[in-house]
């Protein structure tokens, strides 16, 4: 069978894998069909026009075209008066949307700090139960893996279900541990699952499947295939996600009270840092990102995204929208859909069913522990996401903003070739003598109205903090937490090069037919060789020289590319010194990048111990696994 010009059937449409080991419950099967792309669904909701909602998404353009506009003009005037030559042109069409892309993020976080500060919108704030409201329906909570660390797996589910004890309705709650490890991580996994299992105090299920098909969407699509019928929600979470008992509980009620809803996605906060480079990100993430959070919700609304954990979705609009095909010819358009997670957010959407963005102080996820984990993860989403491009234009029935939304995740890797060639043509054309070495960089003004775009988020992040005196003091203070800020802002000034030219290798090898790898996730690094860091970025430092060399010669202005050779020369240094645990631990005891203690240790909660005495080489066995 074959739908939509040649997609093939997904293998999560035919016969379940076979499993290695399981203990689970009966079977309670649910159909999902494959989605015909080319064909438009039947509209099972139906929502009206909400005027309001997209008066929002204008306010939001006008607000990054402002700016842009007004760059555009400043440099029109610089390089335009007697006439804009052909690379004068190719200048101008690179400079603006990149431009534009910076002011679109800014207006964002504008709009999210306005609505936490001037009508003081808080998010979502879970509460406990009332008896006035009980739960009715039934939900699962999904924890799939692949090849981790499974201790640690166990001690998450272990804090999630003690909090769920706290919850009224907590019997309407049950874990489903869903496995695609190997066979060596799958005895271990088994193991530790049958020594721990009687300790849970609610169902904890556990299932292996033999063969990986599908990856991840594969892997739900099979539980929802035997098991979905029975469940009303399901909660999907990572290997690393943590979420409290009330958040769940919250979310659930939230879904029965609003029959219309087929997904809410809540905007985890990172938590769990050892490194010196995940403690910075850990503060990033907490300091900056509510307000760009606040702002995508407002003018997402009903079409928000998902981001394939630490999510509730409704499980038969998710059977009957989101089964996916698998997609004619080679990488990286063809075969299984990798990022399946924005994909699966336009198909509900594309049924009529709302998809919903909510804030929560309680939803925690991990970051990769340094510079190169977050590149390989990086270079997966990167595939996944151009493997969307095609997709945009194909999709009947899709929502104009789900479409927006796939062209905006595609089309944040293709910006870092963009700058890389801006950069390029301004040294190139100065070299060539196409102008003069000061005419085609940006005036003071413009200077500091891109200063506004790229670091005028993080202040006003600042200014909503301070003004919250319990925020204030769970970043340490005001004195801790600008310290902070400045530190970040140099690290991430040496760091944005770094991210610049990897991401332009990455997309590169990827339209060549370089598969990324889809294994598990690197989640415990402690240090890296500096030889290794060396050749790691080689290419950074031969970029670095190149654009040295080629500024030299041309005569521009060194200034304003100390800051982007600086990085480049410098990226060995500083993934080799942010991997190291010493100095996040450091960090810590000196006060910077603080943050406030998750929920689990200021309520004294006590996970499982594991005490038996394979403990170590189980531990030891998966991150062997994990590595080869």
């Amino acid at each position: 069978m074959t739908t939509f010009k040649g997609i093939r059937t997904s293998m999560a449409d035919m016969e379940p894998a076979p499993r290695a080991f399981e203990k689970v419950p009966p079977e309670a099967p649910l159909a999902m069909p494959v989605q015909d792309f080319g064909t438009r669904p039947e509209v099972l909701v139906r929502r009206r026009f909400n005027i309001d909602l997209w008066a929002r998404r204008l306010l939001v353009v006008l607000l990054a075209l402002l700016p842009a506009s007004m760059a555009a003009h400043e440099m029109r005037r610089s390089i335009g008066l007697d006439g804009i030559s052909f690379w004068e042109g190719v200048y101008l069409a690179l400079f603006i949307p990149l431009f534009a892309w910076i002011a679109f993020g800014f207006a964002t976080s504008l709009i999210g700090f306005l609505l936490l500060t001037v009508s003081r919108r808080k998010g979502i704030r879970p509460a406990a139960l009332h008896a006035s409201r009980p739960l009715q329906g039934r939900t699962a909570i999904l924890l799939p893996v692949c090849n981790e660390d499974f201790l640690e797996v166990l001690g998450r589910v272990s804090i999630m279900e003690r909090s769920l004890d706290q919850v009224m309705g907590k019997e309407r709650f049950e874990f489903f541990i869903l496995s695609d490890s190997n066979a060596e991580n799958g005895e271990t996994e088994r193991q530790a699952y049958l020594e721990m299992r009687q300790a849970f105090s609610r169902p904890v299920h556990y299932r292996r499947r033999a063969l990986n098909i599908g990856r991840k969407p594969g892997n739900i699509a099979e539980w929802v295939q035997r098991f979905g019928g029975a469940y009303d929600h399901m909660i999907v979470l990572d290997a690393d996600s943590i979420m409290s008992g009330q958040t769940m509980a919250r979310l659930a009620v939230d879904m029965e009270l609003h029959p219309h809803v087929g997904l809410i996605q809540t905007v985890p906060t990172v938590v769990g840092a050892a490194t010196l480079f995940a403690r910075w990100q850990q503060f990033a993430s907490r300091l900056f990102g509510p307000i760009s959070a606040a702002g995508m919700i407002w003018w997402a609304g009903s079409e928000g995204m998902f981001w394939g954990h630490n999510a509730i979705v409704r499980v038969r609009a998710f059977a009957q929208s989101c089964g996916l095909p698998e997609l004619p010819g080679r990488a990286p358009f063809g075969g299984h859909i990798l990022s399946h997670d924005m994909l699966e957010a336009a198909l509900l959407r594309r049924r009529g069913w709302d998809v919903h963005m909510v804030t929560a102080d309680d939803s925690f996820e991990e970051f990769p522990p340094s510079m190169p984990d977050l590149f390989t993860r990086d270079r997966r989403w990167c595939q996944g996401n151009i493997q969307h491009v095609p997709l945009i234009a194909k999709i009947a029935g899709m929502h104009p903003v789900s479409r927006f939304q796939l062209f905006v995740g595609a089309s944040a890797y293709c910006t870092s070739p963009l700058w890389l060639l801006l950069m390029l043509v301004v040294l190139g054309g100065a070299l060539a003598g196409l102008w003069p070495p000061a005419a085609i960089l940006p005036s003071g003004s413009l200077l500091g109205l891109t200063a506004v775009l790229l670091f005028g988020p993080k202040f006003l992040a600042v200014a909503w903090a301070m003004a919250d005196p319990a925020r204030r003091i769970g970043f340490g203070g005001a004195a801790r937490m600008l310290r902070g800020v400045f530190a970040d802002i140099g690290l991430s000034i040496l760091m944005a090069p770094v991210s610049m030219l990897t991401q332009t290798i990455n997309l590169f090898s990827i339209m060549m037919g370089r598969k990324a790898s889809w294994n598990g996730q690197t989640r415990d690094r402690d240090g890296m060789a500096i030889t290794s860091a060396i050749w790691l970025f080689k290419w950074h430092i031969l970029l670095g020289a190149g654009l040295t060399a080629l500024a030299l010669a041309s005569g521009t202005s060194f200034g304003w590319m100390v800051p982007v050779v600086l990085g480049l020369f410098l990226a060995p240094v500083l993934a080799a010194v942010t991997a190291r645990k010493d100095l996040g631990r450091r960090a810590e005891e000196k006060g910077l990048f603080q943050v406030a203690e998750p929920w689990w240790r200021t309520q004294n909660y006590r996970p499982l111990r594991y005490r038996w005495p394979d403990a170590d080489r189980m531990r030891a066995l998966a991150v062997a696994a994990n590595d080869r």
